[in-house]
């Protein structure tokens, strides 16, 4: 039978996930001051009660596996991409004009730029364009296409080119890769080439990503670490790759 710490530690198990939507053991352990073998105990104790899912290595609620995978996405390592939507917000000036591309990272992004006036948003995302687009005096500009079916964006030539047509102060876009010799990188050709264009019709280019990026690599190239100015993530790179966006003259904030 569980003991009361058994229970209490139960009990922040499901808390952390009802925050999270999603954990690995290793950040319940950390969060929790216990053993990978703990947490994994309580998740076969959990998962046994209904309570749990395990999902390769990770825990998530049972309500939670219906999700859309944009949706789910959204959960993964939400407190970081909070802390970079916000640091990030920092940059932004009431009246600036802004392109973004889609993401879970941007699609945060978005809802913490509510807090600014009188933007200028150019972007392909349905998400990101409900967010800003009845707020605060903001006009969006939403690019057409091929809407696809996960995060409701609009992707391909259409797309690309309406884009094409603005020049913005800032142009802000998430990423599935990045390392040394991959450069940025995304999973799809459509993705790359909206975060590529969205780069090339901007003053200040900068990317959010959150740590589990770093090292990684992707399909598709976006462009080279000099395609950026600045990187906004929750933990700063390892000693090779910070090196590699320093010679690069990448600025790199820790959010």
């Amino acid at each position: 039978m569980p003991n009361h710490k058994t229970n209490k530690r139960h009990s922040a198990i499901l808390h952390q996930l009802q925050h999270l939507g999603t954990a690995t053991i290793l950040e319940l352990a950390s969060q929790l001051g216990v053993s990978d073998e703990t947490i994994r105990r309580d998740a076969l104790l959990l998962q046994e009660k209904g309570e749990v899912l395990k999902l390769h290595g990770a825990l998530s609620l049972p309500h939670l596996a219906g999700e859309a995978p944009f949706e789910r996405r959204l959960r993964e390592n939400a407190q970081a991409k909070r802390a970079i939507a916000k640091f990030a917000t920092g940059l932004v000036h009431d009246g600036d004009s802004l392109m973004l591309d889609t993401g879970t990272t941007t699609s945060i992004f978005a809802q913490e730029l509510r807090i600014r006036s009188n933007l200028t948003i150019v972007t392909n995302s349905s998400d990101i364009a409900r967010t800003l687009a009845t707020v605060n005096g903001n006009t969006v500009y939403m690019a057409g296409g091929a809407l696809k079916g996960d995060n409701g964006a609009a992707f391909g030539p259409s797309a690309v080119e309406f884009m094409a047509r603005f020049r913005v102060r800032h142009a802000f876009i998430s990423i599935g890769a990045i390392s040394i010799d991959g450069g940025l990188m995304d999973a799809e050709l459509s993705e790359a080439a909206i975060a590529a264009m969205a780069l090339s019709r901007a003053e200040h280019r900068v990317v959010l990503t959150d740590s589990s990026k770093f090292g990684k690599t992707a399909l598709v190239n976006v462009c080279g670490l000099d395609g950026v100015d600045r990187l906004i993530t929750e933990q700063l790179p390892d000693g090779k790759l910070a090196q590699a966006l320093r010679e690069a003259n990448v600025l790199i904030d820790q959010a």
